[in-house]
C-alpha cells in the first residue's frame, strides 16, 4: 500500500477534480486553462507572477517542449503555494520555496497515482509517456522506487509483537 505525501495527495485531488487521469492529458494548455493561469512565451528565463489578482507564467520560448513542461509545473507550484516576491525574501526562504517547487514539479509532471496505474516503466518509457527529459525521468523513477521500498517496510511497534 502506498501512503501519499501531502504533495502527492494534493496533485491527485487537483488532477482528478479537473478530469485529468492519464499522462497524455498532462499539457500546459490544459492545466493553465483549468487553473486560470495565463501563459506567455518569451526569450528570458521562466518565472511566475501574480499581478492584479491574475496569475501569469512566463516560459522561455527557446527551450524544448520537455523543459518548458517541467518549468511550467515548477512555476505552478509558486502560483498555488507561494506568495511574495523572492527578491525581497531571505535567501534561505527562497531556497525553501525553490526546493518545494522542484519537488512539486516532479510530482505534477509524473503523478504518483498515474505511476501506480501503469506500473513500473523504464526512464525512456517515462520520458515518452510524460513528456519529460531523461534526467528528470530518472530522478522521478528513483523517487518512486524509494517510496515503494519505504512504504513496503512497515515500521515495528510494540503492538505488533505480542510477548
Amino acid at each position: 500500500m502506498i501512503i501519499y505525501s501531502r504533495t502527492e495527495d494534493y496533485i491527485r485531488r487537483l488532477l482528478t477534480e479537473v478530469g485529468i487521469h492519464t499522462p497524455h492529458e498532462l499539457k500546459i494548455k490544459t492545466l493553465s486553462n483549468t487553473l486560470g493561469i495565463s501563459v506567455y512565451f518569451w526569450e528570458f528565463s521562466s518565472e511566475s507572477v501574480c499581478k492584479g489578482g491574475r496569475n501569469l507564467i512566463f516560459l522561455n520560448k527557446t527551450k524544448n517542449k520537455q523543459t518548458q513542461w517541467q518549468e511550467f509545473t515548477h512555476e505552478i507550484a509558486h502560483n498555488l503555494w507561494h506568495a511574495g516576491r523572492q527578491e525581497h525574501m531571505p535567501h534561505l526562504f527562497v531556497e525553501l520555496q525553490e526546493w518545494q517547487a522542484k519537488y512539486f514539479s516532479y510530482h505534477l509532471c509524473i503523478p504518483t497515482f498515474m505511476l501506480q496505474q501503469i506500473g513500473m516503466v523504464s526512464p525512456y518509457q517515462m520520458m515518452e509517456l510524460f513528456n519529460v527529459e531523461y534526467d528528470f525521468a530518472c530522478h522521478r523513477l528513483e523517487m518512486y522506487e524509494n517510496k515503494l521500498l519505504y512504504d513496503s517496510n512497515k515500521p515495528f511497534t510494540l503492538k505488533d509483537n505480542q510477548f
